[in-house]
């Protein structure tokens, strides 16, 4: 049986924001750079649902922690690194 993978986009779609390229990287530029000390899910853009959803997929290393994780990176350094 295979893991569900999921991308970027299906993980703003299930936070439920715009999923699309532009939407995203307007998204990304608008909230980055992170604080290196601060947990993603601690961001002050999340809702208390958009972030424990974040918490609990990387802290169970459930099926949207490698996407997650992808987009803390993002939320870093911005889309184009």
């Amino acid at each position: 049986m295979q893991s569900p993978t999921h991308n970027l986009p299906s993980l703003f779609k299930q936070l439920g924001l715009p999923d699309d390229p532009e939407s995203i990287d307007k998204f990304v530029a608008i909230h980055s750079p992170l604080k290196p000390e601060l947990h993603l899910a601690d961001a002050f853009f999340w809702s208390k649902s958009q972030a424990d959803f974040l918490r609990s997929e990387v802290l169970e290393d459930a099926d949207w922690a490698e996407v997650v994780d992808q987009l803390d990176v993002l939320l870093r350094k911005g889309r184009q690194g």
